[in-house]
């Protein structure tokens, strides 16, 4: 195969929504408290910390501020912005709520995250099966149960509908179809691709990839070898082929914790400590679920934010604390934690097993 392959998508076309919340936490803030309308809303940790923003309202965006950014450089952008510590238990209720109205149109629901999730209304009859139609009257629902507004996208796959809903934030709507998907693909700078992160975006451009285009004049075994296993993936999306489906219920591949100090760390052995503390404590919450897991990863963050992971997987489960120890100061030895400082640390257990059978035997997915 070559760049010129036609792949055409499958025969009969799925109807998939994708519904983004419009700046989530923050405008649940400002609905809650209405003294915060039309302000630069911060969610997340304050200024004079080291905490990040988990999400901000599109007023603080015009000065740059972003999801991930240290808060201390966001009120560097914006010092008359309102910080405010993160309400979870008020922003899981609001998407219980919204989840309810998606499944009064399709049983086909998979959450992504408390404001994400992507519908299947392929085989819908509501609204005589009109994808967008239904995309129109779930946004209606939303604003009405909750005052809050939400982007929808609709296409013929997972892909180019979370592309579609990302065109026309917020409140916005976006069809699609299937004869426009390759072409809007082509015309898309390769960083604003669904799963391409700043790393793999370097290397792209460094390579002449800048767009669709660029990616889809490139054969499949260049790719695989300069990609790996993802590149057949590259190969697909260019030619809009995504034949994910929506999967109800998914099981959780792996659960962890992390924390980021107050102050960076350079001692190594306390930095165990830490890794202990963390695993113990997902350990504990395994054991609540009558989960076990084979796969360990440790995460580093250094202090300027470069992250890192290292992984394992044992051939039999982990037992408690006492198994994990040795491996997180393995894996923490293959990182230059020590060597640099470090301003988090983080913990995941991956390849669950409950007593009866494995739940999953997929090898680490971030949680």
């Amino acid at each position: 195969m070559n760049g010129s392959d036609q792949v055409p998508p499958p025969q009969r076309p799925r109807k998939i929504i994708h519904i983004d919340m419009d700046a989530f936490y923050a405008a649940v803030e400002q609905r809650d408290f209405p003294e915060l309308r039309g302000k630069p809303v911060v969610v997340g940790g304050a200024p004079n910390s080291r905490g990040v923003v988990a999400t901000c309202s599109y007023e603080a965006r015009v000065f740059g501020i972003r999801s991930a950014m240290p808060a201390a450089k966001a009120y560097r952008l914006c010092p008359e912005a309102v910080f405010i510590r993160p309400r979870f238990d008020v922003y899981r209720a609001v998407s219980a709520e919204i989840r309810a109205i998606f499944l009064d149109f399709t049983n086909l629901v998979e959450a992504i995250s408390l404001d994400e999730a992507y519908l299947d209304v392929t085989a819908s009859p509501i609204l005589q099966g009109s994808a967008t139609r239904i995309a129109g009257e779930i946004k209606r629902r939303i604003r009405e149960a909750t005052q809050l507004t939400a982007s929808a996208g609709v296409s013929y796959n997972k892909f180019l509908a979370k592309i579609a809903s990302d065109r026309h934030k917020p409140d916005g709507l976006c069809l699609i179809p299937p004869e426009q998907g390759r072409v809007v693909i082509a015309e898309l700078p390769i960083g604003a691709f669904h799963g391409i992160g700043k790393a793999t975006e370097a290397k792209m451009l460094a390579l002449g990839i800048r767009c669709g285009r660029d990616l889809e004049r490139l054969a499949l075994a260049t790719l695989t070898r300069q990609f790996g296993k993802a590149g057949e993936h590259y190969y697909r999306i260019a030619r809009g082929i995504d034949e994910r489906p929506v999967v109800p219920n998914r099981p959780r591949k792996s659960w962890g914790a992390e924390t980021t100090f107050p102050a960076d760390l350079s001692d190594r052995a306390e930095m165990c400590q830490h890794l202990a503390k963390l695993a113990e404590g997902v350990l504990k919450k395994l054991a609540r679920h009558g989960l076990q897991a084979r796969g360990l990863t440790v995460k580093v963050k250094y202090d300027d934010f470069e992250l890192v992971t290292r992984a394992r997987t044992l051939d039999r489960p982990f037992r408690d604390i006492r198994d994990v120890r040795p491996h997180l100061a393995e894996l923490l030895n293959r990182t230059e934690a020590g060597r640099r400082k470090v301003r988090l640390l983080g913990v995941s257990f991956s390849v669950l097993e409950n007593a009866q059978r494995p739940v999953t035997s997929d090898l680490f997915a971030p949680d």
